[in-house]
This record gives C-alpha cells, structure tokens and sequence, in this order.
C-alpha cells in the first residue's frame, strides 16, 4: 500500500446573474461563478488535490477549457470522472478537508447537504470530509465580494501491484 498525500486550490471571480454551486449544491446568492464549466472551485479544488495525490497532473490538463465538451458542466459530473480514474488505479480516498474563502454567502447552513453530495462520490463518511468556511476579512477580490477560493487537501491510499 502507498499513502499519498494531494493538495488542491482554486479560485473564481463572481458575476451576477449565475448560478453559485460549491461543494455541489446549489447556493442561493445574487452571483454564481465565471467560469467554463459551473465553475464550483470547492469541486474544483478537491479534484486537483485527487489528481496531485494520483500523479495525474491537474484540472484543466484533464478537462481543458478550450473543449467545447466541458462547457457548462456541473463540476461533480468531472468530481465522478477522477474518482473513476483513482478506482482503475486501485486507489481510494481515506480523508479529504477543504477550506473556502468567501465573504458571502455565508456557507455554514449548506455545508450538510455538500457533504451528503460529495462523500458519495468520494467514498467517504461524513467524518472523513471536512468542509470550513472562512472569510477575507474584507480584504482583496475575496473580500469585495468578487471571488471565492478554495484550498483542499486529501489522503489517498493506493493498492500495490496490476491497476483495475
């Protein structure tokens, strides 16, 4: 068995009129993300996280925004696709924990229901997934309230030998 260790971060200006997903869910909130897909940055985070654990590169290698395939897909949809490709390599996630930096909206009433979205697709218990919100204090883009960012770590056990 090797234990492996991935770290992810991203971050996405707010404009009005979209629709905000993080972790997932749809949040209630004048502004969503800028982005070519949903642009959720939680999801988004976690998944170069996965793919640093896995040694697989990142994101935007894996669904490049100049492909008019990626163009408005719900980020859990890609969230899925890596967890696929961790499975072939025998590998599973055995801890996961993400930070969010946002001014608004305020995200601790939502974090449940994120969790009851990601840890199937993770294959995770709600204990194994930490999900915090912090703000900026008002300061930078964050703080303004034009962008949110979202930093992720995960743990990742992968099996030895012939991959799936």
């Amino acid at each position: 068995m090797k234990i492996k260790v991935g770290l992810g971060y991203d971050i996405h200006r707010l404009k009005k009129g979209r629709d905000l997903y993080l972790g997932g869910v749809k949040i209630p909130h004048p502004s969503g993300f800028l982005g070519h897909s949903d642009g959720d940055c939680l999801v988004h985070a976690l998944i170069d996280a996965l793919l640093g654990a896995a040694g697989e590169g990142d994101i935007g290698r894996l669904f490049p925004d100049t492909d008019p395939a990626y163009r408005g897909i719900r980020s859990v949809v890609l969230l899925r696709q890596v967890m696929a490709r961790l499975r072939r390599r025998r590998a599973k996630v055995l801890n996961a924990d993400v930070v969010v930096v946002a001014q608004k909206p305020k995200l601790a009433p939502h974090v449940e229901t994120m969790k009851d979205v990601l840890c199937p697709i993770l294959g995770v218990t709600k204990d194994r997934l930490g999900i915090k919100a912090k703000t900026n204090e008002g300061l930078g883009l964050i703080g303004r309230e034009s962008a949110v960012a979202c930093w992720a770590v995960v743990l990742v056990e992968e099996k030895a030998g012939k991959k799936a």
